[in-house]
């Protein structure tokens, strides 16, 4: 699992490195609203408010809403359909992310000062961790067909227990990390599935993070706001 792990995370690495930052009034008429196609799923944008890792609203989100590239739309929709069926609802925490708010991420991760969110999000590891595998000066978020998301039971109105909360920057939040339950790795592997089936790769060391696959800007990073 390390091994894998650590090859995941230099290949992303390597890839940011090559990849092209778009200008912020790049031509953005291929993304959409997720609710414009599926408005049946629940939208929680954190980085639009200061529920977070960085404690505050983060660049970039004039708005909590779910943009994502049509080709990962449609598919997120799909993946919705699917997820109806069997009694859930897809509930998104972040879609496209503009390459400013990722520039804010680093510049938190570069402040030493600031550890307000620690005991919440990272709280086995320093700062400086959280750098490369974590958090990075490129994120496949900024192409337009990556999210973060899970699933709400339909029954309870609540969501399903994945073990560790959206954004929490620790092994626990690897899909197969040894510590969770049964239950709560059978959660894991019930959204891994929804999203797979659909067009969707998952990355191993965050169980709520997936991309389409293939994607269709793979070395673009597109900076428009999100209102």
């Amino acid at each position: 699992m390390r091994a894998y792990l650590y090859a995941a995370t230099t290949l992303l690495l390597s890839l940011n490195a090559a990849a092209t930052e778009v200008p912020a009034n790049q031509d953005k008429e291929e993304f959409v609203a997720i609710a414009s196609i599926a408005p049946d799923v629940i939208q929680d944008i954190r980085y639009f408010s200061d529920d977070n890792f960085v404690g505050a609203p983060v660049d970039g989100y004039e708005a909590a809403k779910c943009i994502l590239h049509r080709d990962a739309a449609k598919a997120l929709a799909a993946a919705q359909e699917q997820a109806s069926k069997q009694g859930y609802t897809v509930k998104v925490f972040d879609c496209y992310r503009p390459q400013r708010a990722v520039d804010h991420f680093v510049r938190w991760v570069n402040d030493e000062t600031d550890l307000k969110t620690k005991s919440e999000y990272y709280p086995n590891l320093g700062k400086d961790e959280l750098l490369g595998g974590y958090i990075a000066a490129k994120s496949g978020h900024s192409r337009g067909a990556t999210v973060d998301l899970t699933l709400v039971d339909n029954k309870t109105g609540e969501e399903l227990d994945m073990g560790s909360p959206f954004d929490m920057f620790d092994t626990l939040s690897n899909t197969d990390d040894p510590r969770i339950t049964e239950a709560q790795r059978a959660n894991r592997y019930l959204l891994r599935d929804i999203m797979v089936a659909n067009g969707f790769a998952p990355y191993a060391m965050e169980w709520w993070h997936f991309s389409l696959n293939p994607q269709p800007y793979a070395d673009t990073y597109f900076d428009f706001v999100v209102k």
